[in-house]
């Protein structure tokens, strides 16, 4: 996670990458740029609090122990809940939470469409757990960088062109070479 103020606004920003989230009450906005990925964008607009995750894999279907945060983050099944859940901590209701979901997008066509399982993977939550997708922007061949300000819920979704396609595809070859490869552990609970 990367603290800076944007000049232009006057505004701190915090960006985030794969296996991160960030919850906030403050007039901050939130940033990260996305391929297959997924951010959910959540928000209590009573309370005055949000938060983003960013995930690149569904689910960790072989985890049957407790998971340390910034390893579990990087499957969407942890990366929701533990936003879901710092949101809650901090005063948010469950009954008011807003999703907004980005991402998926199938950037590099002889890549699997990982995307589309993460797409799939954030619907089935969503809906499971009783939430409300109020806006997305999901799918398609664009990588996304996403702007979000939650005291707001305003988001600002700029889709990239093809010459960011595959550094962005390396990244996340990288990422998931290094994250199947390394151990989940620790002691978060879900519930």
């Amino acid at each position: 996670m990367q603290k800076s103020v944007d000049p232009a606004e006057g505004i701190t920003t915090i960006k985030i990458l794969p296996g991160e989230f960030y919850v906030t009450h403050n007039n901050e906005r939130i940033e990260t740029v996305l391929g297959s990925c997924i951010s959910a964008c959540v928000r209590d607009p009573i309370a005055g609090i949000g938060g983003m995750n960013h995930f690149m894999l569904p689910v960790d279907k072989n985890s049957t122990r407790p998971t340390e945060l910034s390893d579990a983050n990087r499957y969407g099944n942890y990366a929701m809940e533990n936003l879901v859940n710092a949101i809650l901590s901090s005063g948010g209701k469950r009954e008011r939470l807003e999703f907004k979901l980005f991402g998926g997008g199938r950037i590099m066509s002889s890549m699997t469409n990982i995307g589309w399982y993460n797409i799939g993977f954030a619907f089935d939550y969503i809906y499971t757990e009783g939430f409300k997708i109020v806006s997305q922007d999901i799918g398609d061949i664009y990588p996304r960088k996403v702007l979000y300000y939650p005291l707001s819920g305003r988001v600002r979704v700029r889709r990239l062109n093809a010459m960011h396609n595959q550094s962005l595809a390396d990244q996340e070859s990288r990422y998931i070479t290094n994250i199947e490869s390394k151990p989940v552990e620790g002691d978060a609970e879900l519930f």
